[in-house]
C-alpha cells in the first residue's frame, strides 16, 4: 500500500476537511479527493463520511487510521536509523493540562538532556478535548487529561473508541491557591461561601461547550467575579499582585508555592475527586525519552496528592 495515501488520509482526519487537508499538503482539492477515493476502493470500504461538522471517519475508518498512524510513526523511526546526523537527537511531545507538578516534571526532564544533543520538544498546555484530539491524530505522542473521577467510565469508553490507551496517574481533590497576603491566608478552615467576595481566576480554554455548562461542571459555586486567563504566567502574576484573587488547582509542589509566595489550602465541603490520566495511541512504543519523562513525572507528584 502506498504510504503517501496513508499520509493523505491521516491529514484529512486531523483537519476534518478535504479542502483544508489539501491546502496543508500543498495539492489541489480534487486530486486529494480522488486519492482518498482510490484508497477507499482498494480497501473495499469507506474511510470517511460527510457530516454538517465536516469529514469524520467511519467506524471501520477509525480503526484503519489508527493502524495508518502507527505505520507512519514506525516508518519515520526506521528512517532515522539511516540518518547519522539525527541518531543522537531527541524528539518528545506532550499535550497536557495546566498543572504545576507536570510542568515541574517537564523542567526536570529537559534538565537531564545532554546540552550538546539536538532535540525537538513540543509541550502544549490545553484542555481535555484538545488533548484527546492531539493524541488521536498523532500530532502529539503523549497526553495527560484531567476529569472528575465520577466520569472515568465515560473517558475510558471514549478513549477506547478513539484507539487510545489510558493509564491513571494521580487522584486528587482540588485545592484553593491564594497569595500569602490573601485575607483568608490565616483562616484555619475555609468554606466555599468564604470565597464569595473574592475574584476567581479560571483557565479560559476550559470553556469547551458553553459558559453556563462550564461553570456548573467545574466550580463549587458561580462567583460574581471571575477572570479567564490562558497563560500560566498571567495566573501567577494575578494571584501575587491581587491578594483578593484565588484559583482552584491540583496539588502543587512546595518549591513552586515558595517561589511565588503562594499558599495551597483545602476547602471544606469540596468532596469532588479528580483524576489525571496518561494517554497514548494503542500500539505506540514508548521511547527512552518518554520513559525518562514519566520517571520525572512520578517523582514530581506531591506526596499529599498521592494520599488523597
Amino acid at each position: 500500500m502506498n504510504t503517501v495515501l496513508l499520509q493523505y488520509a491521516v491529514e484529512v482526519e486531523k483537519t476534518g476537511s478535504i479542502t483544508q487537508a489539501a491546502a496543508n499538503l500543498y495539492m489541489d482539492q480534487p486530486n486529494l479527493s480522488k486519492a482518498i477515493k482510490s484508497l477507499e476502493e482498494s480497501l473495499g470500504a469507506p474511510i470517511f463520511k460527510r457530516t454538517p461538522k465536516g469529514v469524520v471517519p467511519t467506524e471501520r475508518g477509525r480503526m484503519f487510521l489508527e493502524y495508518a498512524r502507527n505505520v507512519l510513526v514506525q516508518i519515520e523511526e526506521m528512517e532515522h536509523l539511516y540518518k547519522p546526523d539525527e541518531v543522537n537527537g531527541m524528539k518528545f511531545s506532550l499535550s497536557m493540562p495546566r498543572a504545576s507538578y507536570i510542568s515541574l516534571a517537564c523542567t526536570r526532564f529537559i534538565r537531564t538532556m545532554d546540552p550538546e544533543e539536538s532535540m525537538a520538544v513540543w509541550l502544549r498546555e490545553t484542555n481535555t478535548a484538545e488533548t484527546l484530539r492531539d493524541v488521536e491524530t498523532g500530532e502529539y505522542n503523549l497526553g495527560i487529561i484531567r476529569y472528575q473521577s465520577s466520569s472515568e467510565a465515560y473517558y475510558r469508553q471514549i478513549t477506547s473508541t478513539k484507539g487510545l490507551s489510558m493509564e491513571p496517574l494521580l487522584d486528587f481533590s482540588l485545592r484553593i491557591l491564594i497569595s500569602s497576603h490573601h485575607p483568608l491566608a490565616k483562616k484555619k478552615e475555609i468554606y466555599s461561601e468564604d470565597l464569595a467576595p473574592y475574584i476567581e481566576i479560571c483557565h479560559g480554554d476550559g470553556v469547551t461547550r458553553n459558559k453556563e455548562t462550564f461553570e456548573r461542571d467545574t466550580h463549587l459555586k458561580n462567583p460574581a467575579k471571575r477572570i479567564y486567563v490562558f497563560e500560566r504566567g498571567s495566573q501567577f502574576d494575578l494571584l501575587c499582585e491581587n491578594p483578593d484573587s484565588y484559583m482552584w488547582v491540583s496539588p502543587m509542589p512546595d518549591q513552586v508555592l515558595k517561589r511565588y509566595h503562594l499558599i495551597e489550602r483545602e476547602c471544606i465541603g469540596n468532596h469532588r475527586l479528580f483524576q489525571d490520566s496518561l494517554l497514548y495511541r494503542k500500539g505506540y512504543t514508548f521511547t527512552a525519552w518518554d520513559k525518562e519523562f514519566l520517571k520525572e513525572l512520578e517523582s514530581s507528584e506531591p506526596l499529599s496528592a498521592m494520599e488523597c
